[in-house]
């Protein structure tokens, strides 16, 4: 596979995605209940095969899938993304044990995983974590809060991140497997302009022990870098399947609504819009690729370029679902229409597992480092 191309077998799986997204997941979708956990849109994808592909396939996988799920049903590909963002740990560092117990449901869409980062005070700065795991006997007790967890507080399980170490930084921080009913462990939804299935979380000495810890004590601040390098890319991919959806949507509206005479589409001022839009979506598209391809490559420079399609694709889909809304009128301002959802929908990535402000920094201090000076 080149780098900026899609062999034909891989486009004719991105057109079963979308088919299946239509005809079995977005009729889900619609039946589930906004801000809630939907199982069983979860457990279709878990039928379809997709949660498993989670685990056998490489980043630019992952992007294709995210990108297809999300050009027709948002849904669908958030619940494919969450259950990866918080079993991808248990996978890639769990103990046989924590893999045994745990990702059969997961990739069965039994069980429903959880990533727990974010904290009141330590969004996207994850190294100033509070949460507090203060020693008790051969274990730990959990302390403090986590908010803005997507499926909280109704997953299964939480990939949990804890200060193991005072005033370490990014040093002193744990990764834990905490099931839901660990006593002391209690959540509240939060209700954003998304509705998506989002919470927070309060830890009241909830007990864990040396058999909760994915990967080694105070070396958690890795697993959490580690799954975010993966998934960065593929939110880019589930912006660009947003951007495309909002791309088509013009396409087809400006083609045959009427307006001075003629076609919208026969506007220069129009015309030029589409094709701005259709630049900044490839441009992104293509970010992506090459930035998951970089991955599955295991290439030095995955980090900057995993950064660089995060921020690229999101920015760009800001953009181009804001155009399509315009061009739109009002029409797309009413309740229900695909723009008003995909409106609501496109915000949230700019500032989740990393804000577009993180990841510029990022990419300045990558490109530095590459050049031998230190940031």
């Amino acid at each position: 596979m080149g780098t900026f191309s899609l062999e034909p077998e891989q486009l004719a799986w991105c057109a079963e995605l979308r088919d299946h997204a239509a005809r079995r997941l977005a009729p889900l979708a619609e039946k589930g209940e906004p801000g809630r956990v939907n199982r069983p849109l979860v457990a279709e994808l878990g039928q379809l095969g997709l949660l498993e592909r989670l685990f056998t396939s490489g980043a630019l996988d992952l992007c294709l899938m995210r990108e297809s799920l999300a050009r027709v049903c948002t849904e669908a590909e958030t619940a494919l993304a969450l259950q990866g963002l918080g079993a991808h740990p248990v996978h890639a560092y769990g103990t046989p044990a924590q893999r045994e117990r745990w990702l059969p449901g997961v990739r069965a869409g039994e069980t429903v995983a959880a990533f727990a980062l974010s904290e009141p005070g330590a969004g996207s700065d994850a190294a100033a974590l509070a949460l507090r795991a203060a020693r008790d006997g051969d274990g730990w007790r959990l302390t403090g809060e986590k908010c803005w967890i997507s499926n909280a507080p109704e997953a299964d399980f939480y990939t949990v991140f804890a200060r193991t170490t005072p005033e370490a930084g990014a040093r002193g921080v744990t990764a834990f497997l905490v099931p839901a009913d660990r006593p002391g462990l209690t959540g509240t939804p939060l209700d954003l302009i998304a509705p998506h299935a989002v919470g927070a979380l309060d830890f009241g000495g909830v007990p864990v022990t040396a058999d909760d810890v994915l990967g080694e004590v105070d070396r958690g601040f890795r697993v959490a870098m580690t799954t975010l390098n993966l998934f960065r890319p593929s939110v880019g991919a589930f912006a660009v399947g947003m951007a495309q959806a909002a791309l088509d949507a013009t396409l087809a509206h400006t083609a045959q609504r009427d307006a001075f005479g003629g076609k919208l589409k026969d506007l220069q001022a129009v015309a030029h819009q589409v094709a701005d839009m259709e630049v900044r979506t490839e441009s992104a598209r293509l970010a992506v690729y090459a930035a998951a391809s970089a991955y599955d490559a295991g290439a030095p420079d995955v980090v900057r370029r995993a950064a660089l399609a995060k921020l690229l694709a999101t920015e760009a889909a800001q953009h181009v679902v804001d155009t399509a809304v315009q061009l739109h009128g009002a029409r797309a301002l009413q309740r229900g229409h695909l723009l008003e959802h995909l409106y609501r929908e496109v915000r949230a990535p700019r500032i989740y597992e990393g804000a577009s402000e993180v990841q510029r920094a990022i990419i300045a201090a990558e490109l530095y480092r590459e050049q031998g000076v230190e940031a």
